[in-house]
């Protein structure tokens, strides 16, 4: 399944976008999704999760180098990307103009293609609104951050054409509880200060520069940690190992070590958290981007393959059970589709609307919590269509497979991010309305759970849950044809479907809805 267009395959995508304000987009996103379904487009994604990155802490001669060596195939996929502007266009244009909107497009469709380079980009774009707490750093910063060029050299940010952030906020005392974090700052004068500690999970350690969570005299901060300080000298950031992970192998993730490292403080002392909030919201946007990626390139290929294999004397497509799988997995990821892109909307119009703001709030956490659960679950399902062949890795669903689950650990796990949909409510009485009003037909159902949550976390999931699916549901009523949302109203919400995918109810037009998951030349 190469050289086909994304774009033309989604039955959803493109007219959401253009409701949400992308209209103006729609020709450069299907360009996009052409081009990156390119033979060798596919080849350097494989060649990239291969060919993992390499930490090369010393040089010949045993000084510090604390460098990540990647394969030109990692280059070349962070340049196809950085080019087209998928860490930049949200900026490009007014708020409220669908630039947002236009990124995560293009964005969720090069997560189709490969996921771990999306790590930088994400972050490089999350980066942008917190750094506008501390006005200075982001008039010399952004400048370098918003340019089209990808620059890997390792030298100082003035020196290069363009610039890429990373995060480090996780310790091994404290995981998300980043108020048990260790790693103090001292301030030296004007804002700088040195930071001493460390990071248990600093995200693409090969960029430009981080933002990092410290505790100054007056409180835990944030802090912008450049690679090299303002001499041109590198900063005493110490890579001490690249993490082995699961899935994500492409992208290097990494534990580091400060002794005494400079940084420049970002926001109001004291008030880290509240600071970098603004990167983790942006962050949480792209797990529900990328994951519903991952979700809609497993399906295309489920159907592909079942749409041109023979057993048993007819294509598997025509087989009433595949059609049923097929069908539930559509399903799924239409939903998840639609969701994300109205969420998508609410960032691009929150600086200008504060109805969309409060909207943004509680729909964050909704969305980051259910569509990047159900992607593991999507994903398996569509590799079980290919069989054995399914389980091999030039068939691309392992690698999807691998990383299906990255983005509901990433940027706050299940829990965190169901007590977060409580907070916010606790909070933001406001953003639950907004919600309700917005993406929800059974309002008192949503406000009788909120109020037994509220009393007891143990019932937050379910919350997250029956939110998720009263949004998803409403989305596919209004936007989606009448089969596919009475299947997903019954099925998922009526209680007639069974605990594992292909359980539809057989009277549905599953062969009209198995068809919109078939990708497009």
């Amino acid at each position: 399944l190469e050289d086909y267009d994304l774009l033309g395959s989604d039955p959803v995508l493109a007219d959401a976008v253009r409701r949400e304000g992308g209209a103006w987009g729609i020709d450069q996103i299907a360009d996009w999704g052409r081009s990156i379904t390119a033979p060798e487009v596919y080849r350097a994604a494989a060649d990239a999760n291969r060919h993992e990155p390499v930490l090369r802490t010393h040089d010949r001669f045993g000084h510090r180098a604390d460098i990540v060596e990647f394969h030109p195939a990692w280059h070349r996929l962070m340049d196809l990307s950085v080019s087209d502007g998928l860490h930049s266009l949200p900026f490009e244009k007014p708020p409220g103009e669908g630039a947002r909107v236009v990124r995560d497009a293009k964005f969720t469709l090069m997560a189709q293609i490969e996921q771990g380079h999306g790590c930088p980009i994400s972050m490089t774009t999350s980066v942008v609104p917190a750094l506008g707490a501390n006005p200075t750093l982001s008039a010399e910063w952004e400048p370098r951050i918003l340019t089209r060029s990808y620059d890997p050299r390792f030298r100082p940010a003035s020196d290069k054409t363009g610039v890429l952030l990373g995060m480090g906020m996780t310790e091994k005392q404290g995981g998300s509880d980043v108020r048990a974090n260790t790693t103090v700052a001292d301030p030296i004068g004007d804002g700088a200060h040195r930071l001493t500690g460390h990071k248990w999970f600093t995200s693409a350690p090969m960029c430009d520069g981080f933002l990092v969570l410290a505790h100054a005299p007056g409180g835990l901060s944030c802090f912008l940690m450049p690679r090299f300080l303002p001499d041109g000298s590198k900063n005493d950031i110490r890579i001490v190992r690249l993490k082995d992970k699961l899935g994500n192998r492409s992208n290097a993730s990494s534990e580091v070590e400060f002794d005494g490292t400079f940084a420049w403080l970002v926001g109001e002392e004291g008030r880290g958290v509240a600071t970098i909030i603004e990167m983790v919201n942006h962050t949480r946007l792209d797990c529900v981007v990328g994951s519903v990626g991952i979700m809609r390139q497993a399906v295309s290929h489920a159907a592909w393959h079942v749409a041109h294999r023979e057993a048993f004397g007819s294509k598997l497509i025509d087989k009433p059970l595949m059609t049923n799988v097929i069908a539930d997995l559509e399903l799924e990821v239409e939903a998840a589709t639609l969701m994300m892109i109205r969420l998508s909307g609410a960032f691009d119009r929150a600086a200008t609307d504060p109805a969309e703001e409060a909207f943004r709030r509680i729909a964050t956490p909704v969305a980051k919590y259910w569509v990047t659960k159900r992607c593991s679950e999507v994903v398996r399902e569509a590799l079980e269509c290919l069989g054995g062949n399914g389980y091999v890795e030039e068939s691309v669903m392992p690698r999807l497979y691998r990383e299906s689950p990255l983005n509901a650990i990433w940027e706050g796990s299940g829990n965190v991010i169901a007590l977060d949909v409580t907070r916010a409510i606790a909070r933001s009485p406001e953003s639950l309305d907004a919600f309700v009003d917005d993406a929800v037909a059974d309002a008192d159902a949503i406000r009788h759970m909120v109020d037994t949550a509220l009393g007891d976390e143990a019932g937050a999931r379910r919350l997250a849950e029956t939110m998720a699916l009263g949004w998803a549901s409403t989305a596919l009523q209004r936007h989606a044809p009448t089969e596919v949302s009475e299947a997903f109203t019954r099925s998922r919400l009526g209680g007639d479907h069974g605990s594992l995918y292909g359980t539809l109810p057989t009277d549905l037009p599953l062969r009209q809805i198995a068809a919109r998951a078939l990708p497009q030349a």
